[in-house]
């Protein structure tokens, strides 16, 4: 049984830029808000790097590649997380911290809190382990906001079905995994914003793609509008 009453995780470093994140279960809509917010900010001047977990450097995208081929399974847990670590270690370096060093708005799909999810409690690593194995590897850049679009796990099943039917495409490695593994993933990003919510935004994503986009649009806005409002304390980090 995992612990409820964790400390909040810790606060992103300040930077010049900002940095969102989309978390969810697959299927919950993570790739549309992310369109959707990438051209509204761009509409608005903000210089914006879409990025995405594992991925976003070459090497990164390589490591997705045979995290994600399930002729690759069965891949042990440990080795899994180390891959996932490592794939984002470059992603931070090469791609995240020079972008918010310079002040552009970084939209990533998953980071961190998809690996304390997935490995940390899908794969019963445990979120300590995780978490530690990750501190190198985030160097104190963590997202300034994180919006969670929580989708119950029925309906994210039957939307990877009508979605693969209609790609008639394959399910990943992972997307594999039974829905036991996802109901638990769901449970940790829900406990994880409600022990930070200044900094995470739930939205239910049963709600049509225009509501959660505006709802989405009017906090970024107002976070980017108030900057000296978030938290600033520097947690971690060798930079």
């Amino acid at each position: 049984m995992h612990d409820d009453s964790q400390p909040a995780p810790p606060a992103p470093l300040k930077t010049p830029g900002y940095f969102v994140v989309f978390e969810g279960g697959d299927g919950s809509g993570k790739s549309t808000q992310v369109n959707a917010v990438c051209r509204w900010l761009e509409s608005q001047g903000r210089e914006t790097v879409r990025t995405r977990e594992p991925g976003g450097t070459e090497l990164a995208e390589r490591i997705r590649e045979l995290l994600l081929d399930p002729r690759h399974a069965p891949v042990d847990s440990v080795t899994e997380a180390l891959l996932f670590a490592a794939a984002r270690s470059t992603h931070v370096r090469t791609v995240i911290s020079p972008a918010l060093e310079r002040g552009a708005v970084v939209v990533s799909d998953r980071f961190l809190d998809s690996s304390l999810a997935y490995q940390g409690v899908g794969r019963d690593l445990g979120e300590d382990w995780v978490s530690t194995i990750n501190d190198r590897a985030v160097n104190g850049t963590l997202p300034d906001l994180t919006v969670v679009l929580d989708l119950p796990v029925d309906e994210a099943r039957r939307r990877r079905e009508t979605r693969e039917q209609a790609a008639a495409g394959t399910t990943d490695r992972i997307e594999a995994e039974g829905e036991d593994f996802q109901h638990r993933l769901r449970e940790v990003f829900l406990r994880r914003a409600s022990a930070a919510p200044e900094r995470y935004l739930v939205l239910d994503a049963r709600a049509s793609v225009e509501d959660l986009t505006a709802q989405i649009q009017q906090r970024i806005a107002h976070d980017l509008d108030h900057p000296d409002a978030a938290v600033s304390t520097a947690t971690g980090g060798d930079r």
